[in-house]
């Protein structure tokens, strides 16, 4: 339960570009960073990301499951139709200073096309294209883009140290983004629990995604980068990713049961291969030696309580994309241990409902690092 994943209320993409600055894409299934060549100019128009995560659920994770101190990152699946970009860019992410509203309109919703009035948030508004409420103004700390006006557009973000992460990705690379975002989580839980106001705290608005020096990188195309949104309905939602070290390792009297080398054979006993969304599940690992040394004794040796060392890890799976949930996080995934043997817990509604899961388990002995998986597998349900 140490890594534990909570998913966005709201995602959106705001266009720059003159034919969409009114443009609300609230309900679409893919979040772009786009560089747009004008109708009549040479000139490239940026767009950006908003995405917002509920204070409930931040509330309740923060102030009820973790201890001690905790990671936090936030992570965007990138789609297979980015195109055209640069050997290299930079991506920041800073937290939102205003609140907005999602919408529920698709790209091809054009209103300057077809007249249609937008129901939520765009490059200019932060609410709709009724009631056109603009971004706000700046006050201490906090930041926007001008093209020609005394109005903010696109959205207006908190900068400076501790509000900022940035990201630099080649296009050898992936283009899956992860920011650590622990200080802007900090800053959000001061607020929320404290009721400090900047620069200790700030409410939770969300956060903006954008290129680095995008509206002044005008004059060249930097191609397209599309992401998975929370509408994708798939196990690539952007995701806020909380972690801390649950772990303790107390093997009590049978400290000269732990297992540091040789070959050994594992099981997880007390699975039962389906779980609701709303468990929390500790799974119980069994461990001993595939060839015990043969003693005289009364009992079988089966039935001793055998250890893996502290040096050992869980990952979860997804099933059939093999997607790599949870991966071996040697701060965050340790493997528990107490007069029982080994375990360790896992909460089920991080996870997509209606989809089966791979336990891998990791061992890190003397003869070098081992992974056991012998098809350990559950699934989630709603």
């Amino acid at each position: 339960m140490a890594y534990h994943f909570l998913y966005p209320e709201k995602d959106t993409t705001i266009y720059s570009h003159p034919n969409r600055q009114d443009l609300n894409t609230g309900i679409v299934e893919t979040l772009s960073l786009d560089s747009e060549k004008g109708v009549n100019n040479d000139l490239y128009y940026p767009s950006r990301i908003l995405l917002q995560f509920k204070d409930s659920e931040l509330q309740e994770v923060l102030r009820d499951k973790v201890t001690g101190n905790f990671s936090a990152s936030l992570k965007l699946y990138a789609t297979e139709f980015s195109k055209n970009l640069p050997v290299s860019q930079t991506i920041e992410l800073y937290p939102l200073s205003e609140s907005w509203s999602n919408g529920s309109q698709r790209y091809d919703d054009h209103p300057n096309f077809k007249g249609i009035v937008s129901n939520g948030c765009s490059w200019l508004y932060r609410d709709n294209g009724t009631d056109k409420t603009s971004w706000g103004t700046l006050t201490a700390g906090v930041t926007g883009s001008f093209s020609g006006s005394t109005i903010p557009s696109g959205g207006l973000w908190y900068t400076g140290s501790g509000f900022e992460s940035e990201q630099f990705i080649e296009i050898t690379n992936d283009f899956d983004l992860n920011f650590n975002v622990t200080n802007q989580i900090n800053k959000f839980s001061s607020s929320l629990f404290d009721s400090q106001t900047y620069p200790q705290g700030i409410p939770n608005n969300g956060f903006i995604i954008l290129r680095k020096d995008d509206v002044f990188n005008n004059l060249t195309d930097q191609g397209c980068l599309k992401y998975f949104s929370v509408d994708t309905h798939t196990i690539f939602s952007p995701s806020l990713i909380i972690k801390w070290d649950d772990s303790s390792y107390n093997t009590g009297s049978n400290h000269n049961s732990v297992l540091e080398s040789g070959k050994i054979q594992l099981s997880i006993n007390n699975n039962r291969k389906e779980y609701k969304q709303s468990e929390e599940k500790t799974f119980r690992i069994n461990s001993r030696k595939q060839y015990p040394t043969r003693t005289f004794t009364t009992s079988s040796n089966y039935l001793n309580v055998k250890y893996l060392n502290s040096a050992s890890y869980y990952s979860i799976e997804d099933y059939t994309s093999k997607e790599v949930i949870i991966p071996f996080d040697t701060s965050y995934t340790k493997l528990s241990a107490d007069s029982e043997g080994m375990f360790f817990k896992l909460n089920m509604n991080s996870l997509q409902p209606e989809r089966y899961y791979r336990i891998l388990i990791r061992h890190d002995n003397n003869d070098g690092i081992q992974i056991y998986d012998d098809n350990y597998y559950f699934k989630v349900t709603r």
